[in-house]
């Protein structure tokens, strides 16, 4: 491994400077997760829902629709961007409340993505869904401009159905040797098949040495990287 441990190092000096923050990421086996203290089981438990066509024209645009239902929080309702390249923002999306830019860093691949995130009531999500109502009616209308700029041509919120929902736990761990613990995160997807990722946020310039903290720390619980290393939303559409 390279001196950032799970990390690519080529990748992260690629990205720094794209955006100010980074998220490294990694998915490892529930067993070795275990190690760590983890029952994926625990944690506050929160659905997910995401919404693309049934061809997945907008994930293979690079466009993502995500929709939360945390449970003991309000709700939120995310566009995403990814790959993003800052430069070519548009300044009223750049300038907008709660337009988010920071580097997605997985073993093996990293990439800038821009969010757009709004808040909603709490079980807005889940009242929607069960009124039989569609989910594009939460988002903004900032959200649902951005989608028309980014959509391909000839896609619209009409022709949008839903994936999901996914059965989310997340929760802190404690590692020795970090001072911040990282944060796992539990998918379960509707086919059964789940995914433990284990993850921790940074300034950018930070990244190449908490990325060597973390690898050196969960190695030294015998955590090592899952042999894949795929995306929650990537499941979730199951492309």
């Amino acid at each position: 491994m390279a001196s950032t441990g799970f990390w690519r190092a080529d990748g992260l000096r690629t990205l720094v400077g794209q955006a100010p923050e980074v998220e490294l990421k990694v998915v490892v086996t529930e067993r070795r997760g275990r190690r760590l203290g983890i029952d994926p089981d625990r944690g506050p438990n929160r659905r997910v829902y995401f919404l693309d066509t049934p061809a997945l024209d907008l994930y293979r645009h690079g466009v993502i629709v995500r929709f939360r239902d945390r449970a003991r929080e309000r709700d939120d309702a995310v566009v995403k961007l990814r790959p993003v390249v800052p430069g070519r923002v548009p300044g009223w999306l750049r300038d907008a409340d709660r337009f988010r830019m920071e580097v997605d860093a997985l073993p093996g691949h990293s990439v800038c993505s821009g969010a757009l995130k709004v808040r909603l009531g709490r079980k807005e999500v889940a009242r929607t869904v069960r009124a039989g109502r569609s989910l594009t009616k939460l988002l903004s209308a900032r959200q649902r401009k951005l989608l028309d700029r980014y959509a391909p041509a000839g896609v619209g919120l009409g022709d949008l159905v839903v994936f999901g929902p996914i059965d989310v736990r997340c929760l802190n761990v404690k590692v020795r040797g970090l001072d911040h613990g990282l944060t796992a995160e539990r998918w379960r997807y509707p086919d059964g098949s789940r995914l433990l990722e284990l993850s921790t946020r940074c300034p950018v310039g930070q990244a190449a040495a908490v990325a060597k903290r973390v690898s050196s720390a969960l190695r030294a619980y015998g955590v090592e990287p899952a042999d894949l290393q795929p995306t929650k939303t990537e499941l979730a559409l199951q492309v």
